[in-house]
């Protein structure tokens, strides 16, 4: 097959120079200006030879979010004529994209076709290829299906990025692979477009080259131990091409390509892999143990963040001896895998050996017995101390071919019962897991079963999906378990109380009584231990109380049975991901919305019991109410007051209901900003919602709003934490950009997406919609430019034409914009937000429905939205309508008669 050069020739070298100096240089300028050694410390230890950023379609060299240089490729060359770039796609402003650079423009490829990389130096490279799935000179995204081949070794096929982003909730893809160059040469990647297709194309947004050192095999590491096999060590090889499927900064925050130990990786909270039901409690390092290379384990094996940060058990060895520490990654069946895991003692009191000492489980065999970190730091440095050395052991599992094409691999850690250490507990730092090529020279996974992605007609119309009465999500989880763990975790926080380290054997008598008959066993048991909320690394409790669950009713299945007809699809409401809603009937005639679970869903075991567990604490007028749940027979259902009107979307847009007047608008976006505010300040503790959207605020038969869908919600902190670092949950359309980029939730997270309700309601339009104009596809940025332009008055729904008053519409306008402030700290809280909008509310009824004083109209409308005070006072106010006299109550409106007056 015919190749050309892509770079010309001393292109790529001179570009190479620049992106590292450049890069080291921000670094140095950081530093020096922070004084903080820890930032220091990410400075690179291993300066890669050939170091390539391709912005593919570009016509000019630009900058990522990181501050590398990405190179254009329109001198570049490339073989056959079918291939051609993109100009900017602006739809990327309408996703949660860290930068636009490269997803900002593509190379398209309607045949066969091959980039030939200029000279790279020998031995082993990071490749990573970037996608962002969109329109492209008006080709359907859908189509786009194709593989990638480098150097005769197939690394995707049939491979359509556009359905795997659909049924992922995902906006871009980066596939990176490990491959070796042999005696200095090119690298040659080829597209190819699917023939069995038809109309089928190839894109590349980005394509990143970066020589590495041996990682996995060397003589830092020469082979990896196959796991149940003791003895017997896999090694890599040079023919052997390797991906990464997961790595993972365990206990830490995200750590970008620029934070890397010089090869631009990037490290992601481990916080959606750890098994949700017992997931540990994460800490930083102590500041008196600073972290230590050797000659075994330099600084580009992992960055220093990576063992700054680790997840434990927790200090309870009666809740510990319960269950395993737990990570779960999903790989395609039929290949090997290396799994390398990180450790470093980081906590000053755990220095000498036998202090803690656990064994290491992979899919249920035993992986590692009795390993204990401390023991093997000594074998990389020769002198005390021992804390602060990093380690790592590397473990080689084959996952066989099955009727499955892809199945979890689960990493587990237990006390080691037998040599009962100091401390009951186990730690990591660090996750890694990489696919290994299989003997026909191949990486690509098989072909997902993937549902049907939506047409971008449908997408326009309603916003690409069916929505459910009741937008919640559900799993499954018993209520002895749930009361089990209650007990466990209050026992945990008196254990923290009474003082600092951690609870030793003789705490619980010894503990071999205590042992598990086997790994298998110890996974049934692990709900046992209540989950820690991930939160920042200088917030090391947990802040939320859990009581006795009072207020939910246990439903045996036969009720439910009978309830619902046995579940009769003439009473199905709707159907989400996670299950089908149906209406029913219980205690004689009261009417219920039942959700029965999708016991395929992964995650509905966690987010059935936060529903449970928030819901079953939180009253509040416009919160949905939780009646009750049933677990028997491996069912997962939830009962709910039943919501009469549905959800909101369905009053706004892409269903036959009737529109609603500007006064019910008002009045239900106030209703879900105090249902939110609750959540924020009211209750014990702070909780973030992390899904707020149309559809997950329900309305009764008398229009209130109700806030629903827990499954997602977060604690949030009592503590001086202002944030909680958790991987990016929610959707698109309505993501706070700063939680998308930082990791870093927030409740403004949730201000942020309130403000794209708001805009929902007064334009009464899906937040995405690619049936529009390129400028008016999301309904975020569209609008905003509107309301800062001064053309709000044209965006607003017809039908709400002329009923508008203009100080009305100027209040409600500002408070959304607000919300939507790009950076956490210049939103509006929610008290806030509820204030702004009940003014709104006065104006327009005082203007458009009654008389009010001119000077008192002004002096509120002029109300400022900034600070964080908790809002307007208005409980004194009353004023006369034509109709009635209303007066401001601490609840908002109240309408009365003259009599109750």
């Amino acid at each position: 097959m015919p190749s050309s050069e892509l770079f010309p020739s001393g292109h790529g070298k001179r570009m190479k120079r620049a992106s590292f100096s450049e890069r080291l240089l921000f670094q140095y300028i950081c530093c020096f200006l922070l004084l903080d050694p820890r930032l220091c410390s990410a400075a690179s230890s291993f300066k890669p030879v050939d170091v390539i950023f391709l912005n593919c379609g570009a016509s000019a060299d630009d900058l990522d979010a990181d501050k590398r240089r990405w190179s254009n490729d329109s001198s570049a060359t490339y073989s056959g004529s079918s291939s051609f770039p993109t100009q900017a796609n602006k739809t990327i402003d309408f996703f949660p994209i860290p930068s636009k650079v490269p997803y900002g423009t593509a190379r398209v490829f309607t045949s066969t076709s091959t980039y030939t990389s200029p000279d790279l130096s020998e031995g082993r490279h990071f490749l990573r290829l970037h996608f962002f799935p969109a329109y492209y000179n008006n080709l359907d995204p859908y189509n786009a299906t194709f593989s990638v081949i480098a150097d005769a070794y197939t690394l995707l096929e049939n491979f359509n990025p556009a359905t795997i982003v659909t049924n992922f909730n995902q906006a871009y893809i980066i596939h990176e692979f490990f491959i070796t160059i042999r005696h200095a040469g090119t690298l040659t990647l080829v597209f190819a477009p699917s023939s069995g297709k038809p109309y089928s194309f190839a894109f590349i947004n980005g394509i990143e080259i970066v020589s590495s050192p041996e990682l996995f095999n060397s003589g830092i590491s020469n082979s990896s131990q196959i796991v149940n096999t003791p003895g017997l060590t896999f090694r890599i090889y040079d023919y052997h091409v390797l991906q990464t499927v997961a790595r993972l900064n365990v206990g830490g925050a995200y750590i970008s390509p620029a934070g890397d130990s010089g090869l631009f990786r990037t490290w992601y909270d481990d916080t959606p892999y750890v098994f949700p039901d017992a997931s540990g409690v994460s800490y930083p390092r102590d500041q008196n143990v600073s972290i230590q290379y050797s000659k075994n384990v330099p600084e580009y094996i992992a960055p220093p963040d990576v063992y700054g940060t680790a997840r434990s058990m927790g200090p309870n060895a009666s809740v510990n001896l319960n269950y395993n520490l737990t990570w779960s990654i999903t790989v395609d069946n039929g290949f090997r895998y290396l799994i390398r895991l990180h450790f470093c003692e980081i906590q000053s009191e755990v220095f000498q050996e036998n202090q803690r000492v656990f064994n290491v489980y992979v899919n249920n065999m035993t992986a590692d017995p009795g390993f204990d970190v401390i023991y093997s730091a000594k074998e990389n440095v020769q002198s005390p101390p021992y804390t602060g050395v990093a380690v790592y052991r590397d473990y080689m599992v084959i996952v066989p071919s099955s009727s499955g094409k892809q199945s979890d691999l689960k990493i587990e850690l237990h006390p080691d019962i037998d040599v009962q250490p100091y401390y009951a507990d186990a730690i990591l730092n660090g996750l890694e897991v990489i696919k290994i090529s299989d003997l026909s020279r191949n990486l690509a996974r098989p072909n997902p079963d993937l549902s049907p992605p939506p047409s971008p007609e449908k997408v326009g119309r309603d916003g690409g999906h069916k929505t459910p009465i009741i937008g919640v999500v559900i799993g499954t989880v018993t209520v002895v378990a749930l009361g089990i763990a209650i007990i466990l975790y209050l026992v945990l926080i008196r254990q923290q109380k009474k003082g600092k380290g951690k609870t030793k054997w003789s705490d619980v008598g010894g503990g071999r009584q205590h042992k598990l008959q086997s790994p298998l066993e110890q996974a049934k048991r692990k709900w046992f231990a209540l989950p820690t909320a991930t939160k920042d690394s200088r917030c090391n409790e947990a802040t939320l109380n859990h009581f006795p669950i009072t207020h939910c009713r246990h439903f045996s299945l036969s009720e439910i049975i009978a309830a619902t007809n046995n579940f009769d699809h003439a009473l199905l409401l709707g159907r989400g991901g996670f299950g089908k809603v149906y209406i029913g009937e219980i205690d004689g005639g009261t009417k219920v919305a039942i959700k029965r679970g999708n016991q395929q869903a992964e995650q509905g075991v966690h987010e059935f019991k936060n529903e449970i567990e928030m819901l079953s604490k939180l009253r509040h007028r416009h919160l949905v109410s939780l009646i009750g749940y049933c677990d028997d027979s491996s069912e997962m259902i939830l009962v709910y007051n039943y919501m009469a009107r549905g959800t909101l979307r369905q009053h706004l847009y892409g269903t036959n209901q009737p529109p609603l007047s500007w006064r019910q608008r008002l009045e239900i976006c106030i209703g879900a900003a105090k249902g939110l505010h609750y959540l924020h300040a009211g209750a014990t503790y702070t909780l973030i919602h992390r899904d707020v959207k149309t559809a997950n605020i329900l309305l009764d038969e008398n229009w209130v709003a109700k806030v629903s869908d827990f499954g997602l919600s977060r604690m949030g902190s009592s503590l001086d934490c202002s944030h909680v670092s958790t991987g990016v949950k929610g959707t698109f359309g309505y993501f706070d950009p700063e939680y998308f980029r930082l990791r870093r939730l927030t409740e403004k997270s949730d201000v942020y997406s309130f403000g794209v309700v708001m805009l929902e309601l007064l334009c009464a339009r899906p937040v995405i919609d690619m049936s529009r104009p390129m400028e008016e596809i999301s309904l975020a940025e569209w609008a905003l430019l509107s309301i800062r332009e001064g053309r709000t008055e044209q965006i607003i729904d017809r039908f709400l034409e002329g009923k508008i008053t203009p100080e009305c519409l100027h209040r409600y306008a500002e408070t959304a914009e607000k919300c939507l402030a790009e950076k956490s700290a210049e939103r509006p809280s929610m008290a806030n937000v509820v204030s702004s909008l009940e003014i709104a509310l006065f104006l327009q009824i005082s203007e458009g429905e009654g008389n009010m004083d001119d000077g008192l109209a002004a002096g509120y409308s002029n109300v400022s939205l900034d600070g964080d005070d908790e809002g307007v006072s208005m409980s004194s106010m009353v004023w006369q309508t034509d109709d009635e006299k209303i007066r401001w109550t601490s609840d908002g409106l109240a309408a009365m008669d003259s009599r109750s007056m």
